[in-house]
């Protein structure tokens, strides 16, 4: 079928930086908070190198090209980011899909962190400490005083955080990460460190799981696995390590997001070069793909099993 490798479509949010434009070639401009990698949503698409968005080319093609998981959907799965917070992010919260389909007429989001990188002492915020009633929640907001509440995790690099949709959370200051979500810009802001930007109250009373997250199962061998998305890491390190390979089925396209490394990436006869900050994308019925170089990347798939969820 077909290999290939996407441009972002790039966001300046208030709270960004230059990290992605620095350290993984981003064309963002001055400003790049959010690099949205694998996309076809409409508030922002990723393009094919002919200047094709992904989605023009999926609807040109047919949703053969995204696999079985895939066929049932009404739109594409995934959205798939790289983040810079070079100032804190807003304390949030994403509904679940009925409630998002109803209200809002998208999907909402379970997504995934994989911490990049972090400043000394940087923090994600995940869920609550303990649980809260619903009164407690309306009051701390009142007085600003949400954060105290909530469960503050070191952001190490490699880490690896769930949120499901539901679940408070926030970006900490000096935290870049990948984030593999469901295709959904659905965000309801609770607290913004005073910038003045619209809150989402009533609708976050909605949707917020006011109880502590359960611990996760990471899903081995995937680094994650959720209904929604599969993830694996690769690691090739170019000399003890330097080739990589598997099978691109009829079941799911695959992304390949480069975190590090260069080299080339081969399938169904076509070569391509990759480098750090690339975001390549497979057909489903590709068939065999080769990596051989360097290589740190997420690879990520749609789960068979998610059709019954669509």
């Amino acid at each position: 079928m077909a290999i290939f490798k996407l441009k972002p479509a790039c966001k300046d949010y208030v709270w960004g930086g230059q990290r992605l434009i620095d350290e993984f070639g981003v064309d963002g401009g001055k400003i790049c908070a959010e690099a949205w990698m694998l996309s076809c949503h409409p508030d922002g698409a990723s393009t094919l190198e002919n200047g094709e968005t992904l989605a023009e080319y999926i609807k040109r093609n047919g949703k053969e090209v995204l696999g079985t998981a895939c066929r049932n959907m009404r739109d594409f799965p995934l959205l798939i980011k790289l983040i810079d917070a070079h100032d804190n992010l807003s304390v949030q919260v994403h509904p679940p899909d009925d409630y998002a389909l109803a209200n809002e007429g998208q999907r909402g989001k379970s997504e995934m962190w994989y911490v990049l990188d972090s400043d000394e002492n940087a923090v994600l915020y995940c869920g609550f400490k303990r649980e809260i009633t619903r009164d407690e929640f309306i009051a701390r907001i009142k007085d600003n005083s949400l954060i105290e509440v909530l469960n503050a995790v070191p952001a190490k690099r490699g880490e690896i955080i769930f949120i499901p949709a539901g679940t408070i959370h926030a970006l900490g200051k000096g935290v870049m990460l990948a984030e593999i979500q469901e295709n959904s810009n659905v965000t309801y802001r609770i607290f913004d460190y005073g910038r003045n930007r619209p809150l989402h109250i009533a609708k976050a009373l909605d949707v917020t799981n006011f109880s502590p997250l359960p611990e996760r199962d990471a899903g081995y061998p995937h680094v994650a696995v959720s209904d929604y998305f599969v993830v694996d890491k690769l690691d090739l390190d170019g000399e003890i390590l330097s080739e990589a390979d598997g099978e691109v089925g009829e079941e799911t396209f695959l992304s390949v997001l480069i975190l590090g490394g260069e080299g080339v990436i081969s399938s169904g006869g076509v070569d391509a070069a990759y480098r750090k900050g690339d975001s390549i994308f497979i057909t489903a019925g590709s068939g065999k793909w080769q990596i051989r170089g360097s290589c740190d990347a997420l690879l990520t798939t749609v789960p068979a099993r998610h059709a019954e969820h669509s």
